[in-house]
């Protein structure tokens, strides 16, 4: 078994932690099903051949599994529209095959990451919606692939590095993205 497609199929409970025994496992998509819940497993870790995982659109809570790091194959990670809490964890920056990361309209809280400027390949970094805090990480800068930049609607303060605002300038990324919502001072040109 190398897809599981459950998309807009009405599941309801929670993803069984046996989801890891599924170690050929290379697309997992449980999105748009509105009453999946719980807790993500931390097995979800064993599936170290997974390219795309997509939760989004469920009921889905408590913290993202540090376990996700060892995801190292994955190109899409959609985790947006769920309940999540806690911090984005720093092992998210071993998925360096990543082009899109999407954990918006969550409840997490904390910084973000300076490990996020290790997914080189990014292209598509959506946090948007959630209560982080902190100062944006110049490490941001580094990405030269991103098209989209989605940190709206949280509780970023300080200054946007220097690093950032010349990815904005050069990837032409919409400023107002980045500043909706937040406590951020604009020290781009």
């Amino acid at each position: 078994l190398t897809v599981i497609h459950l998309d807009w199929k009405d599941l309801v409970g929670e993803i069984p932690p046996e989801i890891g025994n599924l170690t050929n496992l290379q697309q997992l998509n449980l999105d748009y099903n509105f009453s999946l819940s719980g807790e993500i497993p931390s097995e979800i870790g064993n599936l170290t051949n997974l390219t795309n995982l997509n939760l989004y659109w469920n009921q889905v809570s408590g913290e993202i599994p540090l376990e996700i790091g060892n995801l190292t194959n994955l190109n899409y990670l959609n985790l947006s529209n769920n309940q999540l809490t806690g911090e984005i964890p720093s092992e998210i920056g071993n998925l360096t095959n990543l082009y899109s990361l999407d954990l918006s309209s969550n409840q997490l809280t904390g910084e973000i990451p300076t490990s996020i400027g290790e997914l080189v390949n990014l292209e598509f970094l959506i946090l948007d919606d959630n209560q982080l805090t902190g100062y944006i990480p110049s490490e941001i800068g580094t990405l030269m692939n991103l098209t989209e930049l989605y940190l709206h609607s949280n509780q970023l303060t300080g200054e946007i590095p220097q690093a950032v605002c010349d990815l904005i300038e050069s990837n032409n990324l919409d400023m107002d993205d980045i500043l909706y919502g937040n406590n951020l001072i604009n020290t781009c040109d």
